[in-house]
């Protein structure tokens, strides 16, 4: 059954169109995720489903009767209720029918026995009592305590919500939101402010709801894990897929690709089409002017395929000025605390270089904290930071504190890099999509996303060989992370990464570290490696029997020297393709040379062209040599 039918809609603002045509449909149970790259135009459409916002054009059909939940609705808090009042006043009418079968089972009691009143009072009681075990009067309880526990407020059940912080306030908007149970769940990044516990808690909600869900999220895992289909907003249109965040991934490659194809061969036809008629033409002829005309006709008639277009995306590699020694930071006994809060004590961690380390743990643990102590943004309370040799420290800052909020983009970068070029500064800028006059824009008036690509860029020009890097996904769209995460599997340092982005620490991490009760965990590993681990409540950081640490680390060594020699192999592989489609490209040019007759009217060019021909016949058979060498060892 269709919930929800969109079509043709369209929005513009300033003159900009957002939103071109677009259509899809929404069936009852399915779980859709909207997605595309920063201003596209996702929370437009979200907005315009909801009816906050007034389309120029086209229809949004809702079915008669349906319930819909918006995320966004931060509901009327007055500020004075704590947070456990707030989510209970989702059930005021079963708060009111409640009250109201206790005060009849009093009346009842009072009765004296009264036949006639029994009848009257029973009656009534009967069917309210049916009717709150419809409305799940004696469950209500349970879903209330089942939210505060999963979206982590337990702690806060209390707390009046004027004391609430935003990120607070957004977990408690969504908490009432899905005690509500709407038909149609609208939900715009669901699992900001949300840690790993309660992200996993909010995907086994949604898994199993049986109403219908739209869902913005730049959360990969989490699309991966909760969406059975996906819908792209690219250049103002929207596409849809079945399947989940990865399979849209493959499809998307394949349907580009295929268009892009089909784009091409028709734009060759087209020239041809276009080179004949100018032949007629030429002629000048009855004949041929009529058959010129004829072919002009029949292009015209052509339906136009649009060239496939796809967003900028951003392009950048990490590169290192020096290594560092085999121990890059030691850590001992560190304690700290904040506000009276302690956040970690006897803290121990040895980092090697090359090593990939994931840091998580609940909201409020000390990740972020402890990056800022081991960059001396802040100082421990006790215990031993010690940094190897030769570390030159690079440092992402998820609230980019940094950015100097009066200077323009290009003065922020220079500024930090008075030696270099201004072409160079704005070539560093252009790979992270700062292009032409954007590069005069105060810092002030940029988005998150950009400004998070303004500190990708300081960071890439600095060539540290340390990163410390606090949710550095935050604020960047799906392509944009895809395009880090391929930049941090080339980088030759070391890298510490504080995220809650599943899918960013199943690419980049080979050792997960948990901080919990002030404590840290270690697990070899990515997320996945770690999730299977704690599930089964295995000893972490488990080693091989037999095999000690120093070992272990060895190996590890040798497993990502053989993963750089393997890609290593593969490029060098695609290059010998490349080149041997370029000589069997001039090996057919030479082919056709030697069959035109006007070829042999000089005989030195003849033999020249007869000699070039077997040399590149030679070379060929010699770069299929090299690509099978290549392919074995690949």
């Amino acid at each position: 059954m269709i919930l929800l039918s969109v079509q043709d809609i369209r929005k513009s603002f300033g003159g900009h169109e957002v939103l071109k045509k677009v259509s899809f449909t929404l069936q009852e149970g399915e779980r859709m995720g909207l997605v595309g790259v920063n201003g596209s135009g996702k929370s437009t459409l979200m907005k315009l489903i909801a009816g906050q916002e007034t389309a120029d054009d086209g229809q949004i059909s809702i079915q008669k009767g349906l319930r819909v939940g918006y995320m966004a609705q931060q509901g009327d808090l007055s500020g004075e209720e704590t947070v456990q009042e707030a989510l209970e006043s989702v059930f005021a009418p079963l708060q009111a029918m409640e009250a109201e079968l206790r005060e009849l089972e009093e009346e009842m009691a009072r009765s004296g026995g009264d036949p006639e009143t029994l009848r009257r009072l029973g009656s009534r009681y009967d069917a309210l009592t049916r009717n709150f075990e419809r409305e799940n009067g004696y469950g209500w309880h349970s879903a209330v305590e089942g939210v505060l526990a999963g979206l982590g407020l337990r702690e806060y059940r209390n707390r009046k919500t004027g004391l609430l912080s935003g990120g607070e306030r957004t977990r408690l908007s969504l908490g009432r939101l899905l005690l509500t149970e709407p038909d149609l769940l609208l939900l715009d990044e669901p699992t900001n402010h949300l840690d790993l516990k309660s992200i996993a808690w909010l995907e086994d909600t949604l898994s199993a709801w049986r109403g219908a869900v739209l869902v913005i999220s730049h959360d990969r895992y989490f699309l991966d894990h909760v969406c059975g289909r996906m819908a792209e907003l690219l250049m103002g249109t929207l596409e849809t897929y079945t399947g989940n965040y990865t399979e849209y991934l493959e499809k998307r490659t394949v349907v580009y690709e295929t268009r892009m194809k089909a784009w091409q061969a028709q734009q060759k036809e087209i020239a041809r089409e276009e080179a004949i008629i100018a032949t007629y033409r030429r002629f000048n002829r009855e004949k041929s002017i009529r058959a010129a005309e004829s072919r002009e006709k029949r292009l015209e008639k052509m339906e136009r395929l649009e060239r496939p277009q796809e967003e900028g995306s951003v392009r950048f590699r990490f590169e290192t000025r020096r290594r560092t020694g085999e121990d890059v930071l030691t850590l001992e006994e560190l304690k700290k605390s904040y506000d009276g809060r302690l956040l970690f004590d006897h803290l121990k961690l040895l980092v090697r270089a090359g090593d990939r380390i994931a840091l998580i743990g609940d909201n409020g643990t000390g990740k972020s904290t402890l990056l800022k102590c081991l960059v001396g943004e802040e100082k421990a309370d006790s215990g031993v930071i010690r940094w190897g040799a030769g570390v030159d420290l690079g440092y992402y800052d998820q609230h980019q504190a940094g950015l100097h909020e009066n200077k323009t983009v290009l003065e922020e970068v220079w500024d930090r890099f008075p030696r270099l070029e201004q072409y160079e500064v704005r070539g560093a800028l252009g790979l992270f999509l700062f292009t032409g006059d954007e590069v005069f824009e105060p810092v002030h008036t940029l988005s998150g996303g950009e400004r998070g690509r303004v500190c990708l860029t300081e960071l890439m020009l600095r060539k540290d060989n340390v990163l410390l890097l606090d949710e550095p996904t935050n604020h960047l769209d799906m392509d944009s992370r895809e395009v880090l995460e391929a930049a941090l599997a080339d980088f030759e340092g070391t890298i510490i990464a504080v995220s809650h982005d599943r899918y960013f620490i199943n690419r980049f991490a080979e050792k997960v570290c948990v901080l919990e009760d002030g404590r840290l965990k270690e697990y070899i590993g990515n997320y996945d490696r770690y999730f299977e681990k704690a599930s089964r409540d295995a000893e972490p950081d488990a080693l091989p029997p037999g095999m000690t640490r120093t070992a272990a680390e060895k190996e590890k060594k040798r497993d990502r020297e053989e993963k750089r020699r393997l890609k290593e192999a593969a490029d060098r592989l695609k290059e010998t393709e490349k080149q041997i489609a370029e000589a069997e490209a001039e090996r057919t040019r030479l082919e056709a040379a030697l069959a035109e007759p006007e070829t042999y009217r000089d005989p030195e060019k003849a033999a020249e062209i007869s000699r070039r021909y077997h040399e590149t016949e030679e070379k060929i058979d010699s770069l299929y040599g090299i690509w099978e060498k290549l392919a074995e060892e690949s």
